[in-house]
């Protein structure tokens, strides 16, 4: 096991705080291997082992234990002594009910409690009815390109990495950790990244929001991954199928949006007014939770690139704690505005400056926007890194992994 030092740490900072840790993310992001980890850590704090109860229900062991009644029992009947112990629930959206035995184990127990889902349901209607004011999440995303140069120098024991053309690969691979821990040709990739992609529109988006027509729900999910980096409402989605003469009313395309948000397959990011210093309500945009799901589902398609390129650029963003907004200067569109504290960075994506044209482009909308905060166009441009009047130009691997914006 890898360590993610980045989610490890606020991990560890809320061990045996009087909050329930949760802990959230698209399949197959690594949180099981968090808890393992935190096990490992509770030993090192010399835990002892019949202090720590560690349930996957993902796992056939535990199919049974499914109902918050069979779950609550379970804890009790392993809870020796008035010694603290330390609960770790692995895909707890598994268990029907579950909030009432965690917020039950809570009250009745000297207990420490940990659980993840892939559903952000998690944080909705079930925690805020049971757990209001006493939880914290920790929201887990693949792994970023940082990571992933990590995981190939462990995994290979190389130093002195070419790090623009390790980028190539990981805009191919993406950023699913099981795909970093061993070697893998471009279209095995593809499957394993497909499969998850299938299980998380399976359990986390047709079963736990009863979508019957999931034909049509794939079609709205090729729609969206074929406009990754693209303004959009769900209107645009509608007229786009009455253009394929196929009826698709608004509320169905609302359920669709927020069931793939809620299943961590999308990310939707609202438009802000600039000067107006106002979020928009119209004309987001939406970006996939790993961008090699994107290939996984579409293909290898030279089209999607730029889109690829920004939602690369904004997850890591958000890894980073910001909050990301796309950006309205008058008619001018921004990629990114990103704020955290008192800070804020500007952004542009694009695959590469190739005349005068994309300069103007690129660099005009940052060179209108008149204060002291950072302004950047992130390329993959490998010669030509001029900065014009303060905007600075940088190729994307050098900007994914700077300490600092």
């Amino acid at each position: 096991m890898i360590r993610r030092d980045l989610y490890l740490n606020q991990l560890f900072n809320f061990i045996d705080k009087p909050l329930i840790k949760v802990i959230t993310g698209i399949r197959r992001s690594g949180k099981s291997v968090l808890l393992k980890l935190l096990k490992e850590e509770l030993y090192k704090r010399q835990i002892s082992e019949d202090q720590i109860i560690y349930l996957n229900f993902d796992s056939f062991e535990f199919s049974e234990t499914d109902t918050s009644e069979k779950l609550y029992m379970y804890v009790k009947e392993r809870i020796s002594g008035k010694q603290r112990c330390y609960i770790l629930l692995d895909e707890i959206q598994e268990v029907k009910s579950w909030e009432k035995a965690v917020n039950s184990i809570s009250i009745d127990f000297n207990s420490d409690i940990y659980i993840t889902g892939s559903n952000s349901r998690l944080l909705s209607s079930e925690l805020a009815t049971y757990l209001a004011g006493r939880y914290v999440e920790i929201h887990l995303y693949t792994l970023s390109f940082s990571e992933t140069l990590l995981f190939k120098q462990i995994l290979t024991g190389e130093s002195g990495i070419d790090k623009h053309a390790q980028f190539e690969s990981f805009l191919r691979t993406g950023g699913f950790p099981v795909l970093h821990i061993a070697e893998y040709d471009n279209e095995t990739a593809r499957k394993v990244v497909f499969d998850i992609y299938s299980s998380a529109i399976l359990r986390d988006t047709i079963q736990r929001h009863n979508i019957r027509d999931v034909e049509l729900l794939e079609r709205v999910v090729r729609f969206i991954f074929d406009n990754v980096g693209n303004k959009f409402s769900a209107k645009n989605v509608a007229d786009y199928f009455k253009s394929q003469q196929r009826r698709i009313d608004l509320n169905t395309v609302y359920n669709y949006l927020y069931a793939l948000q809620s299943a961590y397959i999308i990310d939707r990011i609202p438009r802000y007014d600039i000067k107006g210093k106002e979020i928009l309500k119209t004309f987001e945009k939406y970006f996939i939770g790993d961008h090699a799901i994107i290939y996984a589902v579409m293909g290898y398609k030279d089209r999607l690139i730029s889109g690829m390129l920004e939602n690369i650029v904004m997850f890591e963003l958000k890894r980073r704690g910001y909050n990301v907004f796309t950006g309205k200067w008058d008619e001018r569109e921004i990629d990114f505005v990103a704020e955290k504290d008192e800070s804020r960075i500007y952004i542009q994506v694009a695959y590469k400056i190739t005349g005068q044209s994309t300069i103007d482009r690129e660099f005009k909308p940052l060179l209108d926007i008149r204060d002291h905060h950072p302004k950047y166009v992130v390329t993959m441009d490998e010669f030509w890194q001029d900065n014009i009047q303060g905007v600075k130009h940088i190729h994307i691997a050098d900007f994914l992994l700077m300490e600092k914006y």
